[in-house]
C-alpha cells in the first residue's frame, strides 16, 4: 500500500536536518554500444521498469538521431519538475493552476572556459488564463524551489565512481 501524500504546504516547510534528507530515489541502468558511424549509443532502464528507451546521438553530432538522447531527457525532467513544483507552489497558495504550458529548450556545447562541453537550458512557462502579475510571482516562486531549476542555478552534489 503506498503511504499518502504530504499536504503541498508540508512540502514547502524547510528542512532543518544536518544532512540531505532523501524523499525519493531511483537509478536508471545505461548499457550500450558505441555511438561511432551512426550506431545506437545505449539503452536506458529504471529501477521500476517504467522508462525504458533506446538512447542514440542526435544526427546533429554525428549519431543516426533515431532513439531519445541526453539533452532530450534533461529538458524533459527539468520541464516536468517545475511543472510539479509549479502545482506544489499553486496548492500551497491555494489558487487553481490554470492549464500552463513549458518548454524546456536545452543544448549541448562547447565552453569557452575550459574548452570542453557545457548544457544550457531555456524554460519558457505559459500561463494564458491567469493574471500577469499573479502568473511572475507563481513562475518566481517555483523557480526558487524547483530542484532542477536549484541545478541549474548552483550546480549540485554528485559523485562518480568506478565499480
Amino acid at each position: 500500500m503506498k503511504s499518502p501524500s504530504p499536504h503541498p504546504a508540508m512540502m514547502l516547510t524547510p528542512y532543518t536536518g544536518a544532512e540531505v534528507l532523501p524523499l525519493y530515489t531511483t537509478t536508471v541502468a545505461v548499457s550500450g554500444g558505441e555511438a561511432r558511424r551512426a550506431r545506437r549509443s545505449g539503452r536506458a532502464v529504471s529501477d521500476d521498469g517504467k522508462l525504458d528507451l533506446v538512447l542514440t546521438q542526435p544526427a546533429e553530432l554525428g549519431g543516426d538521431g533515431c532513439g531519445t538522447n541526453a539533452q532530450q531527457l534533461f529538458a524533459a525532467g527539468f520541464a516536468s519538475c517545475f511543472q510539479g513544483a509549479m502545482s506544489i507552489v499553486a496548492a500551497s497558495r491555494r489558487t487553481r493552476l490554470p492549464h500552463v504550458d513549458i518548454a524546456a529548450t536545452v543544448s549541448f556545447g562547447r565552453d569557452p572556459v575550459d574548452g570542453l562541453f557545457l548544457i544550457t537550458a531555456l524554460l519558457e512557462v505559459s500561463l494564458p488564463s491567469m493574471d500577469a502579475r499573479e502568473a511572475a510571482e507563481l513562475v518566481a516562486e517555483t523557480e526558487r524551489i524547483c530542484p532542477y531549476a536549484k541545478v541549474a542555478r548552483t550546480g549540485m552534489r554528485a559523485t562518480v565512481r568506478l565499480v
